[in-house]
């Protein structure tokens, strides 16, 4: 079992003192969005570039990336909270060597788990021996403190949007939390599942207006993946869109994207940047006034 003291553990702090490893968390304000297929296309395509790279699944309760996988896990994090394991004995290997990190589904306690159990999965992964370029953090959806924990110990937040009214307000409340309460400043949007590349700018910049006007964030846009039959087929098949269907519109966005997402620089000079950066009630003096928005 964990301890108390590995409770408390720096999460990733760790993981990062140790190697540059980049944390990219993969989060939305409302479910239905795309989430997790983006994670494992991201995923996918950087391990098909030769990267050694980890998929968490911190949808703890609801988990699903093994099913879009076509994997069968015999553990998960449920046990490694419990001392039956340790990341490499739960760890799986999908096409081209992606590691998968296995959560569990339909169970609530692993849904309900409290900051510390969070701070000892973080921990957990943290410890991980093995050589890793980059660990992407499959988000649940919405405002538990799962999603953020797990944002306010990755390097880059990844915020997919889709054209629905719901996912716009949902992913402002979403950054909205994360800044004030978490203090995380910056953010990248990814639009999914959209028309045509216009489509998805005039989306990222509907959500930029906003939080220029109400919060101190930096929105940047990451890019656009288009609604694409090919993407239900893979899912239907158990497999990602960018391993059975490369030639498709949807995995020529997610090469694109996964070249942008190389590029991102961990900042080598913040400290604890990977660190379990607990929220706080007590907003900062960089908390701009609550308006009609705010």
């Amino acid at each position: 079992m964990f301890t108390t003291a590995n409770h408390q553990a720096q999460g990733l702090a760790k993981l990062a003192g140790q190697r540059d490893t980049k944390v990219i968390a993969i989060t939305g304000g409302k479910g239905g969005v795309g989430k997790t297929s983006v994670a494992v296309n991201l995923s996918m395509v950087m391990a098909m570039n030769g990267h050694d790279i980890a998929l968490l699944d911190a949808d703890l309760g609801l988990a699903n990336v093994d099913v879009h996988l076509g994997l069968c896990p015999q553990r998960h994090l449920g046990h490694l909270l419990d001392g039956e394991c340790d990341l490499a004995g739960l760890m799986l290997e999908a096409a081209h060597g992606l590691k998968v990190i296995p959560a569990s589904s339909g169970r609530r306690r692993m849904a309900q788990l409290g900051s510390a159990e969070h701070a000892a999965l973080i921990h957990a992964v943290a410890e991980y021996p093995g050589p890793l370029d980059t660990l992407i953090v499959d988000t649940a959806a919405g405002l538990s403190d799962s999603v953020t924990m797990f944002c306010s110990a990755a390097d880059e937040v990844v915020v997919v949007l889709t054209d629905e009214p719901a996912s716009l307000t949902d992913s402002y409340a979403l950054i909205k939390v994360l800044s004030r309460e978490c203090q995380v400043d910056r953010f990248r949007v990814l639009t999914n599942l959209t028309t045509s590349p216009h489509q998805g700018k005039e989306l990222y910049l509907k959500l930029r207006r906003v939080t220029d006007h109400f919060l101190d964030v930096v929105l940047d846009y990451m890019g656009n993946v288009p609604a694409d039959p090919y993407l239900k087929r893979a899912v239907r098949r158990q497999s990602a869109v960018v391993d059975m269907y490369p030639g498709s519109r949807a995995s020529a966005a997610f090469k694109l994207l996964a070249g942008v997402a190389d590029k991102w620089v961990v900042n080598k000079e913040t400290e604890g940047r990977l660190a379990l950066r607990p929220a706080r009630s007590v907003v900062t003096s960089r908390r701009v006034s609550d308006g009609a928005g705010g």
